[in-house]
């Protein structure tokens, strides 16, 4: 069965804002397509396949091409927008929870869930 063509127009968006991301990282990183090919142990063809939004990586590529390209695969994959707190400070807070144990990881989520519901209930207080 064939996806429905808004689906697919969706998609190929998707794609093509993977395919510039990549291009536009490969090129600031001064790197060629063949030797980022070379790289990521991809035939050429396949990287330009993957510049031009005809083609997506597997995620062990995607892997590959985030290490090679010395990024996240946050960072070809999701608009910056789309990639979380913008708030360098909180980033690092969120990123330093990894080091906590699952019983402190998810102390903290409560709270911060806690926090989220109480600002929530504000807002709704305040529009009624």
């Amino acid at each position: 069965m064939d996806s429905h063509p808004v689906t697919n127009l969706l998609e190929r968006l998707a794609a093509m804002d993977f395919a510039h991301r990549l291009a536009a990282v490969r090129k600031q990183r001064g790197l060629t397509q063949q030797s980022l090919a070379d790289a990521v142990g991809v035939h050429v063809t396949q990287l330009r396949r993957y510049e031009a939004g005809t083609n997506q990586p597997t995620l062990e590529v995607l892997r590959a091409l985030a290490v090679a390209l010395a990024v996240s695969a946050d960072e070809l994959v999701f608009d910056p927008d789309e990639r979380g707190p913008q708030d360098e400070s909180l980033r690092l807070h969120l990123a330093a929870l990894d080091q906590l144990d699952p019983d402190e990881r998810a102390g903290i989520r409560a709270l911060i869930e806690g926090a989220l519901l109480r600002h929530q209930a504000r807002r709704l207080a305040q529009t009624s």
